[in-house]
């Protein structure tokens, strides 16, 4: 990347301390989360999940299955519908029938995911089409390419040129933050998505497509921004971490971390989101043990709603 092109922004929107960030995430995981507050986390974050499969086998019987398991993720004990179910293009209008007026909105990763190396008129199609099919959210990628070369602008009207493609549907922007590299270019990378989105709109971590996914720290890298934007212009945006959360215990912290840093507003499904696919299951099985006081095994739930 352009040194001079990254400098001048940094000096816009500041850098970032990669110990002091390192220091704090370490304090989240040493929380203490017991009893009702622990119960009240594991239902606040099955809310937040976007239930995702993203295969080259999908097919529409298992999206009607994981939408069945959206509804209902276990059929005893007050437990809320999960936030999204977040498919391939061509399986949102699998989808859509399956969660019309429940509430459940339909996700779909869109702009040539997860690579994004397509021309931008194809990666456009794409979104459009999905909108078409019925998607409420769109998760695009951002063009890495273009950020690592210090092309920001051509970045940021690539960006503008998908939020127009989505007219009322809501966008998450993807950083794919491994391919980022360092805290100071995540921090730069955010801001530029983040001034070019509307207010409600997402950031996000990763595809989960690479060999690193959502961390605490860059996390922690999005959150601040998040924050320091939201402080200057009062724009709120969306934070959702996606790849390499599998359980209960890793999600607590997350949490943790939005509600020191952003507070309570954060704590809802339109400001924080959880991409996953296997973190469900561990939700709830640490829910059934609050319920029942008997440890669940790992095969108690299923993928779909059929069998517990």
């Amino acid at each position: 990347m352009p040194a001079s092109s990254l400098r001048r922004l940094l000096d816009d929107i500041g850098t970032v301390d990669a110990t002091g960030i390192e220091e704090r995430v370490a304090h989240y995981p040493t929380r203490s989360i017991k009893k009702q507050a622990k119960t009240f986390g594991l239902k606040l974050a099955v809310s937040m999940v976007d239930l995702t499969t993203l295969e080259g086998k999908d097919t529409p019987g298992k999206i009607a299955s994981l939408c069945r398991k959206a509804l209902c993720p276990h059929p005893e004990g007050d437990l809320p519908r999960v936030a999204a179910v977040c498919v391939y293009p061509s399986m949102v209008r699998h989808a859509v029938p399956h969660v019309q007026g429940t509430g459940v909105r339909i996700a779909s990763v869109a702009t040539a995911f997860p690579s994004g190396q397509a021309p931008l008129k194809t990666r456009l199609a794409e979104v459009r089409q999905a909108v078409a099919d019925g998607a409420d959210e769109i998760d695009m990628v951002i063009n890495r390419g273009a950020f690592l070369a210090g092309e920001f602008a051509q970045m940021q009207d690539e960006i503008a040129a998908v939020v127009e493609a989505c007219g009322e549907s809501t966008l998450k922007v993807i950083l794919e933050t491994s391919e980022l590299e360092t805290y100071d270019n995540i921090r730069a990378a955010s801001f530029l998505a983040m001034r070019v989105i509307r207010p409600g709109d997402f950031i996000k971590t990763s595809t989960g497509k690479t060999s690193a996914n959502a961390t605490l720290g860059n996390q922690q890298v999005m959150l601040d921004a998040i924050r320091d934007h939201f402080l200057a212009t009062g724009v709120e945006i969306a934070m959702k971490p996606a790849g390499g959360i599998k359980n209960a215990k890793q999600a607590l912290q997350f949490l943790v971390a939005v509600k020191e840093t952003l507070g309570d507003a954060w704590l809802r499904p339109s400001r924080y989101r959880f991409g996953a696919s296997s973190l469900l299951n561990d939700l709830l099985r640490q829910l059934e043990t609050q319920r029942t006081g008997a440890y669940q095994a790992p095969w108690t739930f299923t993928e779909d709603s059929s069998g517990y």
